[in-house]
């Protein structure tokens, strides 16, 4: 198999412009780059990236920390990061965590490793103590609000589009919130705002009976509108962690031939467009945009993203 001292031989052209031009690492002129490319297509030269990568001390690749692909919210802001990566020359891995602290520490030893360029926390459970540990082997992007912390990072601003959907609630006189959720309270940022948020608006504490955690997708949304089914008194509006999960609620009541209760979902997937639910939009796209641009430039900035609430037409809110 040929190598770059071969390419460098017979392209009549030094190691360093070789270098150079299969690095696309400095100016090589137009003649130079035509014999290269000839004698690298003739030999079927294939570049070391692991040798290029120790040379230049980026690997290209970031990192991407997910507690699980199941939810919508995590799928598709995965989506956006390796969408922005792809476009900005890099590659993304996804790296499972299923909200183990100890695999959490684990993707930030590879860090410090060298494997990856830069690490992005869609959501976590290892303390930012620990993480700060490891600022100093790569940029570290966490995609939540960690007020003065100083790790990078950029979040969906959530409380005021949950204030603005509660407030409606509240005016359209419903009475029996339920909430479907991905963690409990104590685990949850998300969570505690959605719940914090309802107390605000409602002045106590939402009915236990009308909480259901542990609910990721359609299913799961199933499940929890047979829940809200067997209830004696079941909800009369239903404020969903999805859209996709919405979608699971709303087939569950046709299902057992029980009118659908007012609902909204979140994300603005297909779902909600399809079967006319109102949703709640957290531009994850500009999102996981933001975090690989923190990625690249190694700013420690805090990126805050605005909620959108959408309404559809014709529906009660």
């Amino acid at each position: 198999m040929a190598n770059i001292k071969d390419i460098a031989r017979l392209s009549g052209y030094s190691v360093a412009t070789v270098s150079r031009y299969i690095n696309k690492n400095g100016y090589v002129s137009a003649k130079a780059a035509q014999a290269i490319q000839r004698v690298v297509e003739n030999t079927d030269y294939v570049p070391n990236t692991i040798a290029r990568d120790l040379s230049t001390g980026q690997t290209k690749t970031i990192g991407v920390v997910v507690p699980f692909l199941e939810y919508s919210y995590f799928s598709q802001l995965f989506a956006s990061i390796a969408k922005a990566a792809f476009n900005a020359g890099y590659s993304v891995i996804a790296l499972k965590s299923n909200y183990d602290s100890e695999l959490e520490r684990q993707y930030l030893e590879q860090l410090h490793q060298k494997k990856y360029d830069g690490l992005i926390f869609t959501s976590h459970t290892l303390s930012l103590k620990t993480m700060l540990l490891y600022k100093k082997y790569g940029p570290i992007v966490c995609c939540r609000n960690l007020g003065d912390v100083p790790i990078a990072s950029t979040y969906a601003v959530r409380n005021k589009t949950y204030l603005e959907v509660f407030d409606l609630i509240k005016k359209e006189n419903f009475q029996r919130v339920a909430m479907t959720l991905n963690r409990a309270y104590g685990f949850s940022p998300t969570t505690r705002a959605t719940i914090d948020c309802y107390e605000q608006v409602f002045h106590q504490k939402p009915k236990s009976e009308y909480i259901v955690t542990g609910i990721l997708g359609f299913t799961d949304g199933y499940h929890a509108a047979e829940h809200y089914l067997s209830l004696p008194e079941p909800p009369d509006f239903i404020f969903a962690n999805g859209d996709n999960i919405a979608a699971g609620i709303y087939q569950c009541y046709r299902d057992h031939h029980q009118p659908v209760p007012a609902m909204i979902g979140q994300e603005d997937e297909v779902a909600s467009r399809l079967m006319n639910i109102s949703t709640i939009d957290h531009h994850y796209e500009e999102v996981g945009e933001n975090a690989v641009n923190l990625v690249i430039s190694k700013k420690i900035e805090h990126i805050p993203v605005a909620s959108e609430l959408i309404l559809r037409t014709g529906q009660t809110i």
